[in-house]
């Protein structure tokens, strides 16, 4: 899951930001309109999670822009706009949700994961291989009945690599997938990654492997035993 926020306020896209990786989800933060519009022009997010009041135009332009395109993705309003009236023209504009300022974080990741669960475009469907599974709305891994503790970015690379089970990942195309709006991964760390990843999933029947296909990428495929 991949999720936007839009917000002006450097602290709270901090706070928020903490908030958001440390459920399992990837983070793209901005600070305006302008920066929201050509993130959600180059890149899929499953939410947007948006401020009202930004420094170059009202969020709810954003709003509009997106459904104007067709583009279903749920968006989470968060703003200090807390009367009647302001909550129903960003739900008619075609926000999905509405959070007012001060928010407990608890209940954020709880809309999040509503709106991720009622989504088209998030309703997949748990990923397995193996005895290996993943439902990418709660970011759970699970092998039979145990679940699996993995960091953040764990979750981010399994989720990738069942969704390409079978198939080699292009190590550049994780590189991409696993960096966030301001912050690039290096090759090097997707190699600590893998390790990582393999390490976690080692003592359990996963009846899975993760090779590395030299030069190339990543490939997750089932064994016999």
């Amino acid at each position: 899951m991949r999720l936007l926020l839009v917000e002006d306020s450097a602290r709270l896209r901090e706070l928020v930001g903490e908030t958001i990786r440390m459920a399992g989800w990837r983070l793209d933060a901005v600070g305006g309109v302008a920066e929201a519009q050509e993130a959600l022009a180059t890149t899929h997010y499953d939410l947007v999670l948006l401020d009202l009041g930004l420094p170059d135009g009202d969020g709810l332009d954003v709003v509009r822009g997106l459904r104007r395109n067709r583009n279903g993705t749920p968006v989470l309003v968060l703003t200090a706009r807390g009367a009647v009236d302001e909550r129903i023209a960003g739900l008619d504009a075609g926000a999905d949700d509405y959070l007012t300022k001060p928010f407990n974080n608890g209940e954020l990741l709880a809309r999040a994961r509503a709106l991720l669960r009622r989504a088209p475009v998030s309703a997949d469907p748990v990923l397995e291989a193996g005895a290996l599974r993943f439902d990418p709305a709660t970011q759970e891994a699970r092998c039979g009945e145990e679940v699996i503790a993995l960091a953040p970015r764990e979750r981010a690379t399994l989720e990738i690599l069942l969704r390409n089970a079978g198939r080699v990942t292009p190590k550049r195309g994780l590189e991409e997938a696993l960096s966030e709006y301001d912050e690039e991964i290096s090759p090097n760390a997707i190699e600590v990654l893998m390790s990582r990843l393999r390490r976690r999933l080692a003592p359990y029947p996963t009846r899975t492997a993760i090779e590395t296909v030299r030069g190339v990428g990543y490939l997750l495929r089932e064994t016999e035993g």
